[in-house]
């Protein structure tokens, strides 16, 4: 299962996913054209769409009762799905309250609203794993604006307690890019992030790619690990005014 699966991040790690042989739960919000489109070109299987709000749980609790009629299980969720603006962080005007809000309850309520729900298939598969699409905006306090580096720490440290509450049935991780090549945040071009990239150890900008493998990884190989951050930035100590994943 991929919250926010039709582009970006996502839809690399659906198409990365599919290819591996799994069969996938394509989450969307707004395009319902783009997710079909993008079923559409996965290998052969069972693979479906799912409408989602992130701020509407309800719609999360429909789709637990399908998939446990259809799959009894559910093997991994990936929550990609997230909201953001770029908003000066002294611009604390803009950032209003109700921006505020509608901001932690797209990055950190609605991922623990599908783990909520989806943690008993979680557990009936045996080796669940949950992995929280967050940035380095979480611990570097520079990204998009306030409230959304506020969302990504928030969801690294609910990432943790629930590694140590719901293991050892269900495995979690955050992966926390840097800046990707997507159009999650507006106003941000091809420029910018090359002229990021130029300032780090691998002088390479980040691609969606880049971050499903670190997805796929946390449920293909790191079979010991839990309630860890998995950092995708190509910079070991980055302290860049970059917006964020």
């Amino acid at each position: 299962m991929v919250t926010g699966g039709s582009s970006g991040i996502g839809a690399a790690a659906v198409r990365m996913f599919a290819d591996l042989g799994a069969t996938l739960v394509i989450g969307y919000h707004g395009s319902e054209d783009r997710a079909k489109a993008l079923a559409e070109t996965l290998p052969t299987g069972r693979h479906t769409i799912a409408k989602l709000a992130l701020e509407t749980p309800a719609t999360f609790a429909v789709l637990a009762d399908e998939l446990k009629a259809k799959f009894r299980k559910v093997d991994v969720l990936v929550n990609s799905a997230g909201y953001t603006q770029a908003i000066p962080h002294a611009n604390l005007d803009k950032l209003d309250d109700s921006l505020f809000e509608q901001i932690l309850i797209a990055n950190v309520r609605g991922p623990y609203s599908a783990i909520r729900v989806l943690a008993p298939l979680l557990r009936a598969s045996g080796d669940g794993v949950v992995i929280n699409v967050s940035s380095i905006s979480g611990f570097t306090a520079s990204g998009s604006n306030v409230a959304y580096c506020a969302s990504k720490a928030a969801l690294d440290n609910m990432t943790m307690s629930l590694g140590r509450a719901l293991g050892p049935e269900i495995r979690f991780f955050s992966v926390s890019p840097g800046a990707v090549a997507t159009d999650f945040v507006p106003g941000r071009d091809r420029s910018a992030l090359e002229a990021g990239a130029r300032t780090t150890p691998l002088r390479r900008v980040i691609e969606p790619d880049d971050v499903s493998s670190a997805i796929v990884a946390c449920v293909t190989h790191l079979k010991a690990s839990t309630g860890t951050r998995i950092v995708v930035d190509g910079c070991p100590c980055r302290k860049l005014n970059l917006a964020g994943n």
